[in-house]
């Protein structure tokens, strides 16, 4: 008899698709798609960019679920992507995995932000994350990710499976960043020294143009020696240049609350210093 509480592999397949144009004025939603369970559930006008809330209807991601989402910004537009909740990652019985997808394209001057809700592991949770980020010239896209090794409450602290993150960024045709994060808890040893140690919980805040260079990276680095960690979460973290075009800040600590924290002033330092814009509280309830 098959054990009931190891389901097998959903295969839910969804698909979300927009694009944004600049209609003279300001940013608008010209073209959408979207397939159950994720939608867009907002989109809407703020301080001279276009707020874009994605939903997910279901309980999480599955096993053998697939998200792909495509993101097409025009040029000129500038737009602000999030989610309203953390990104679940249900048990994979099965030995399948969940699926997330996503490609971002830029035309010139165009400004993406993009900056979703941390990731929860479950147990025996498995994930494949694949972005690819194509810029044009002139163009702006920034984002960040926070990464919790499962439900705290209920015990959980990395027993999930394994989690591969990848990343890619072009300008043009030139292929300027690539990244691949693969954690499998089981087979690493995540707390020796020099490697996660007593942290628990990981963060990166990623900005990509041919405009970025070491003024900004040095103005990051001052918002992360201001940041006070909490007394019982320190929070670790530094930034730095990539090998062209872009900056990235790694931050570790024992919450998520704390790096979604920095995170946002990161971002804030990067909306000033690229755009001369105010800092965005859309994510503040």
């Amino acid at each position: 008899m098959a054990d009931a509480a190891k389901p097998q592999e959903a295969g839910q397949r969804s698909v979300l698709r927009a694009t944004f144009r600049h209609n003279g004025v300001g940013t608008e939603l010209i073209e959408k798609y979207h397939t159950a369970p994720v939608k867009i559930a907002k989109a809407f006008p703020v301080q001279k960019q276009l707020a874009v809330i994605v939903m997910d209807v279901s309980p999480g991601m599955l096993e053998g679920d697939v998200y792909e989402m495509e993101w097409t910004a025009g040029s000129r537009t500038h737009t602000m992507i999030t989610n309203q909740s953390f990104m679940k990652i249900h048990p994979c019985y099965g030995g399948g995995t969940a699926s997330l997808t996503q490609t971002f394209d830029l035309e010139a001057g165009a400004v993406m932000e993009n900056m979703p809700e941390p990731v929860m592991l479950y147990k025996e949770a498995s994930l494949l994350s694949d972005t690819t980020i194509r810029l044009s010239a002139g163009s702006v896209w920034m984002g960040a990710d926070v990464l919790c090794p499962g439900r705290g409450l209920r015990g959980e602290r990395f027993v999930y499976r394994d989690y591969d993150n990848r990343l890619s960024v072009y300008l043009g045709e030139e292929l300027i960043f690539a990244q691949r994060q693969w954690i499998n808890p089981a087979r690493q040893r995540l707390q020796a020294k020099g490697s996660w140690e007593k942290a628990t919980h990981w963060a990166y805040f990623y900005v990509f143009s041919d405009e970025v260079g070491g003024e900004l990276v040095n103005k990051l680095q001052a918002t992360i020696d201001g940041y006070e960690s909490p007394a019982a979460h320190n929070v670790t973290a530094a930034a730095s240049l990539t090998y062209k075009h872009g900056a990235v800040v790694s931050a570790c600590s024992t919450a998520a609350w704390p790096l979604q924290e920095l995170m946002r002033l990161l971002w804030d330092t990067t909306r000033d210093a690229l755009f001369g814009m105010p800092p965005l509280r859309l994510l503040q309830g």
